[in-house]
């Protein structure tokens, strides 16, 4: 009877665990859920939402604003139902002139954020890779162009160019935004090509092309996200101030132009808070939802920052203990 009852014992007693386990194991999937899914934190839920909201805008919008050049409106007409955000001094449509401002900023934003960050992978990645007098050639370039101060070295530039389109204001910001990118990359280059796996792949006889795409570019596509964010914010932000200084592009409207109208205007002594007041909320918008982004993408890149929360709970947690216990 012993012999036909062992087997039975045998196969019932795994089904059996304690309460304990399960929730030390269920404790540890929660964990790693959080580990492999660091996208669901509120910074960047809210930052997604409101550049999402701000790129549909640019898209839909100008479909169904009229010509934002157009002058057959009253001037300087209040918001109403027929112009929703009021007219100009010249009796443009302010709503028309932010939909299609919107789409000027958008391009000129991400066309100098992929300019710098091509730049920055040139003289980062390459130079921290290869290693040697190369090295120092091209962080040589990199430590010039951080000395050297960006915006004023873009009003030098954009200010002997009478006709400045928007393709050449982008190009203008994008070379001059790159070099603190490249600094950051170079460093963090440095480090991984001494990982075995990167010993391994030249020993096997990888090309540096194939190891540097393969190998080193998948760790850095983190880090390659937040300085593309960066670099946008940097663009828009130079963008307006550029414009509103009159150095912006001639033909294009963007928020900056909107914003250089309306002081050129006198908007504000003539209390046309219409006219100012959207783009540079359109643009603090914008550049908020960018910046959330990147905070939730320094989170992933940082363990320091991603643990930060749950750290302080665990303080607040012993603190109370404590207290109760005393």
């Amino acid at each position: 009877m012993s012999d036909t009852k062992n087997p039975l014992l045998i196969e019932e007693s795994p089904t059996v665990a304690p309460e304990g386990t399960v929730a030390v194991a269920t404790q540890r999937q929660e964990r790693t859920r959080r580990r492999i899914l660091p996208s669901t934190s509120p910074k960047f839920i809210v930052g997604t939402v409101l550049v999402l909201a701000i790129v549909l805008f640019a898209i839909i919008a100008p479909i169904f604003a009229q010509n934002p050049r157009s002058t057959d409106n009253p001037a300087l007409a209040a918001p109403s139902a027929e112009h929703w955000l009021g007219t100009t001094k010249l009796g443009n449509d302010v709503f028309a002139q932010l939909a299609v401002g919107a789409q000027g900023s958008l391009l000129i934003g991400v066309t100098a954020g992929g300019i710098a960050i091509v730049l920055s992978l040139f003289f980062g990645v390459l130079a921290g890779y290869l290693g040697g007098w190369r090295e120092d050639a091209l962080a040589l370039l990199t430590n010039v162009m951080i000395v050297i101060p960006g915006l004023p070295l873009v009003m030098v530039i954009a200010s002997f160019v009478p006709q400045r389109s928007w393709q050449l204001v982008a190009f203008v910001l994008g070379i001059t935004s790159w070099a603190g990118a490249a600094y950051v990359l170079r460093l963090q280059t440095r480090s991984l090509r001494t990982r075995d796996y990167v010993y391994a792949s030249k020993v096997a006889g990888e090309r540096s092309f194939r190891v540097i795409l393969v190998e080193i570019m998948p760790n850095l596509l983190p880090l390659l996200t937040a300085q593309f964010l960066f670099a946008i914010i940097f663009a828009i932000l130079g963008e307006a101030g550029l414009s509103y200084l009159g150095l912006g592009p001639n033909s294009s409207i963007t928020w900056g132009s909107i914003l250089n109208d309306a002081q050129s205007g006198q908007a504000l002594g003539r209390g046309a808070w219409w006219w100012f007041v959207p783009p540079g909320i359109m643009i603090a918008i914008l550049g908020a939802g960018l910046a959330l982004i990147n905070f939730a993408i320094d989170e992933v890149i940082n363990p320091k920052l991603r643990n930060a929360p749950e750290a302080a709970r665990r303080l607040r947690k012993a603190a109370k203990t404590k207290g109760v216990t005393a």
